[in-house]
C-alpha cells in the first residue's frame, strides 16, 4: 500500500494528487488513503483525495529480485493485461509474450514459483496427426523477475515434427504508477535489432529483447519472432529470451535501468526442521522473499535496505524497512546496518525543535484517528534497531558510525517528553495514540541503555522521561469497565479517549531486549498486561488465521480495513512475540497457528494483510485486493513469529545468549539453524517438553536456559 511523503520544514511537497510518486518504483497514494498538504508548522495533514483502484496482483504470480520484478498470470502468456509484464526500477519493459505453436496457445495446465525469482508453466498441445485426448507436444516455460525465459518444446509423437513457433513481444514502457491507475498509454512500435526487435519511448528510454537461436524471421510491425522447429520423436526445441532496457543518459554516464542486485550475503540460510513441517516451508520463503526484496540505494549503492513490497512499494527505505530489519536480526546483523544508515541520511538536521526527527509518510491510521506520521515511527525506531543490533552482535565500526543518528533521534524524544509528556502523532497539538507512546517508551529505555553501553550521557533522562511517561500512560490510557478494563487506541486533544480496541496493542508487549537478556518494562502494570492479553486471544480479535486491527465487535469494523479489521502480519507477529515474553503462551500460540494456517493458503507467502473474517471449518483466508505480495514486515514477521518459539535473547557485549522457549512446545519438537548470533552460526533446538538447548554458538559466548 503506497503513502505520501510527510513534507519537512522547508522542504517542497510531493505531487499533487493522483499523480505518481516522486519516487522511480513506487505509487503515490494507496485506494482511499489522503493525500497531504502542508500546515504552517511544515507538517502534512490529510487532505480528500479521489479514491484509485490498484489492479489486483494477489492472483499472480510474481517473481522478484528488485529493482526487477516480473507479474505473471498463472497460465504463462504475457497478454498486457492489467499489470502484467517485466518491470525494471518502476519501469514496464515487457507487456506481451504470447507464445503461440502451429499458430494456437498451448492448453495451460500448471504455474507455480519455483523460487522467489522464479516461475515455472507447463502446457501442452495435440499435434496433428494425435489420435484420442493424449497430447504429444509440452511445453515448458521458465520465467526469472528480470524477463529472462527459457521455453521448451518437447514431442511425445511417434514421429518426427516441424512445428512453427511464434512468440508476439509488445511493451509500453510505462510507468508502474500510470500502469496501477489504468493508464499505461499504447504499445510502441519496434524495431528489428539483432536477434530480437526492440521499442525506444519518446524519453529516450528503451528496451530489447533478443533471442537464442537467433528468429528465421522477424516481424517488426507487427512484433513478432518466428522459427521452425523440428523436433525428433522424443526431442526438444528451446528457445531463450532476455530483456534488457536501457535509460537514455548523457555521453559517457553508463547505461542501464537499476542500481543492480545487492552482493554478499546480507542474510544467513536459516533453517527450521521439526514435528510440524509447516515452519520449515515458511521460514525458507520468508527468507527468500526478504533476499528478493533488497535493493540498492541509487544514490550510495553501498547501502542496501527491504523495499516495503511489490509492487506498490518498492520506493525509498521506510520505517517498515526498520521494523523488517529488526525483526530479521536473528539473520544477520548487516542488514539493520545498511537500513540505519540509509534512513540516517534522511534525518533532519539544524538546532530547531524538528532537528533530529527522520521524516516520513502519512498512513493511514483508521477510520476513528487522522493519518500517523511514519516519519515519527521510524525516529523512534532508529535507537530501538541500534540497541538490539548491538545485543545481537553489531560490529563496533558499525555502531559508532550509527550512534550519532541515535543520538540526535533521543534528543528530539528528549525535547519532546519535557513538552506534554506524551509523544504526538503526526501533529503537536495531538492526538496522542497509544501505540505511538509505546514506541517512545521502549526508544526511551533501549535508547538509555544503548547510551549507557557506549559510555555516551544523557541514559538518566530518558530513563525519567520513560518513567513519568509510564505513570501518565496507567493513568490516563487506562479505560475501566466491567470486562475488566482496555487500554484506549489514543486521546484526543480534548482529553477523551478513544476505546476502539485493535491489534495496535500488540505493540503494548513489545518492550524490546536489554542486556543480560532481560526484557524493558512495559507501559503497563502486570494486572492490565494479562487483561490485554486476554483482549487479543478473543475471538473479536483473533480471526482464527490472525490478529485484526480492529475488533470484530467495534463500530467501523471492516474485514478489508488496513486499520478498521483485516489481518496485518507485522501486527501478529509482534502479538506473537510480545505475548510469548509476557508468559501467555495460550494467546501466542494460538496466533502463531493461524499464521501458519494463513501461509499455507498463501502458498507459504505471506501478503502485508489479509481479510479479517472469521475463520470456519473448511474456510481460507480471504486475500486484500491492493495488498503488496511479497511484503517486507510480513517476510520478517514470519521470521520473528517462528522464532518466538525458541526466545532467543543474545546479550553479546555481555558475552551471553540464552533461550526461553515456549513451555508447551505448541508446534512439538523444532530446531532452527543457520541463524547468527555475534557474527557466527547459531543453532537451537527446542524438544516437545519445551526444554531449548543450543546446539551451535560462537567460541566464547556463555550459553544459559
Amino acid at each position: 500500500m503506497a503513502s505520501r511523503p510527510v513534507p519537512a520544514p522547508g522542504r517542497p511537497s510531493g505531487p499533487p494528487s493522483g499523480h505518481p510518486s516522486p519516487f522511480p518504483h513506487s505509487i503515490g497514494h494507496p485506494p482511499g488513503y489522503p493525500s497531504g498538504h502542508t500546515s504552517g508548522a511544515g507538517i502534512a495533514l490529510p487532505r480528500a483525495a479521489r479514491p484509485m483502484e490498484l489492479p489486483s496482483v494477489h492472483g499472480a504470480l510474481l517473481c522478484v529480485a528488485l529493482p526487477a520484478f516480473a507479474v505473471c498470470a498463472e497460465h504463462g502468456q504475457l497478454t498486457g493485461d492489467g499489470p502484467e509484464g517485466v518491470y525494471a526500477a518502476g519501469r514496464r519493459l515487457l507487456s506481451r509474450c504470447v507464445l503461440r505453436v502451429a499458430g494456437r496457445e498451448p492448453v495451460a495446465l500448471q504455474g507455480r514459483m519455483a523460487a522467489a525469482d522464479r516461475a515455472v508453466f507447463l502446457g501442452v498441445l495435440r499435434v496433428p496427426g494425435d489420435l484420442g485426448p493424449d497430447p504429444g507436444l509440452a511445453v515448458e516455460r521458465t520465467r526469472s523477475a528480470d524477463g529472462t525465459e527459457r521455453i521448451t518444446l518437447r514431442s511425445s509423437a511417434p514421429r518426427a515434427l516441424r512445428l512453427p513457433v511464434e512468440i508476439a513481444l509488445g511493451t509500453d514502457l510505462a510507468d508502474l504508477g500510470a500502469v496501477a491507475s489504468g493508464r499505461p498509454g499504447p504499445e510502441l512500435s519496434a524495431s528489428v535489432h539483432g536477434t530480437g526487435l526492440r521499442w525506444t519511448g519518446s524519453d529516450g528510454r528503451s528496451v530489447a529483447v533478443t533471442a537464442d537461436p537467433p528468429p528465421m524471421d522477424s516481424l517488426a510491425a507487427a512484433g513478432v519472432l518466428r522459427w521452425e522447429a523440428e523436433l525428433a520423436p522424443g526431442a526438444a526445441f528451446t528457445v531463450r529470451l532476455r530483456v534488457r532496457g536501457e535509460v537514455a543518459t548523457r555521453p559517457g554516464a553508463p547505461s542501464g535501468t537499476g542500481a543492480g542486485r545487492p552482493g554478499g550475503h546480507l542474510l544467513s540460510e536459516a533453517r527450521a526442521e521439526g514435528d510440524d513441517p509447516r515452519p520449515a516451508e515458511l521460514l525458507r520463503c520468508s527468507v527468500e522473499d526478504l533476499r528478493a526484496l533488497l535493493q540498492r540505494d541509487p544514490a550510495h549503492p553501498a547501502d542496501v535496505h527491504l523495499a516495503a513490497g511489490v509492487p506498490w512499494r518498492c520506493g525509498p527505505v521506510t520505517a517498515e524497512a526498520l521494523w523488517a530489519a529488526r525483526m530479521a536480526l536473528p539473520l544477520g546483523t548487516r542488514l539493520a546496518a545498511t537500513t540505519l544508515r540509509a534512513l540516517g541520511r534522511t534525518q533532519l538536521s539544524g538546532t530547531g525543535p524538528e532537528s533530529g526527527r527522520i521524516p516520513g509518510p502519512l498512513r493511514d491510521a483508521g477510520p476513528y484517528l487522522q493519518p500517523r506520521c511514519t516519519g515519527v515511527e521510524a525516529t523512534l525506531a532508529f535507537p530501538v534497531v541500534l540497541a538490539e543490533a548491538r545485543r545481537w552482535g553489531l560490529p563496533s565500526a558499525d555502531l559508532d558510525e550509527l550512534l550519532p543518528v541515535a543520538e540526535r533521534c533521543l534528543g528530539w524524544l528528549r525535547r519532546v517528553f519535557a513538552g506534554t509528556g506524551f509523544v504526538p502523532d503526526p501533529v503537536p497539538a495531538g492526538p496522542w495514540r497509544a501505540e505511538t507512546q509505546a514506541h517512545a517508551h521502549r526508544s526511551a529505555l533501549l535508547g538509555a541503555d544503548l547510551l549507557d553501553g557506549c559510555g555516551r550521557p544523557g541514559g538518566d533522562a530518558l530513563r525519567d522521561g520513560a518513567a513519568i511517561l509510564r505513570e501518565r500512560f496507567r493513568r490516563e490510557f487506562w479505560i475501566e469497565d466491567r470486562a475488566g478494563g482496555r487500554p484506549a487506541v489514543a486521546r484526543t486533544p480534548d482529553g477523551r479517549n478513544r476505546p476502539e480496541m485493535g491489534g495496535w496493542a500488540a505493540h503494548l508487549l513489545d518492550t524490546g531486549l536489554l542486556g543480560g537478556g532481560l526484557h524493558a518494562p512495559g507501559l503497563l502494570d502486570r494486572a492490565e498486561t494479562e487483561q490485554v492479553a486476554r483482549l487479543l486471544g478473543a475471538p473479536v480479535l483473533d480471526s482464527g488465521w490472525g490478529l485484526r486491527s480492529l475488533g470484530a465487535k467495534e463500530p467501523g469494523h471492516n474485514p478489508f480495513g488496513h486499520r478498521a479489521g483485516a489481518v496485518r502480519v507485522h501486527e501478529t507477529a509482534v502479538a506473537v512475540a510480545g505475548l510469548a515474553a509476557a508468559g501467555h503462551e495460550r494467546e501466542a500460540a494460538s496466533l502463531l497457528r493461524g499464521l501458519l494456517d494463513a501461509a499455507e493458503s498463501f502458498a507459504h507467502r505471506l501478503p502485508e494483510m489479509y481479510a479479517g473474517e472469521q475463520r470456519t471449518a473448511g474456510g481460507r483466508p480471504a486475500p486484500h485486493p491492493a495488498a503488496c505480495r511479497p511484503a517486507a514486515v510480513a517476510a520478517a514477521g514470519a521470521v520473528h513469529s517462528l522464532l518466538a518459539l525458541a526466545g532467543i535473547r543474545p546479550d553479546v557485549p555481555g558475552g551471553s545468549v540464552s533461550v526461553h522457549p515456549l513451555p508447551s512446545a505448541p508446534l512439538g519438537a523444532v530446531r532452527f539453524s543457520g541463524l547468527v548470533v555475534a557474527g557466527e552460526p547459531f543453532a537451537v533446538r527446542v524438544g516437545r517438553l519445551g526444554l531449548g538447548m543450543v546446539e551451535e554458538a560462537a567460541e566464547g559466548l556463555q550459553l544459559g536456559v
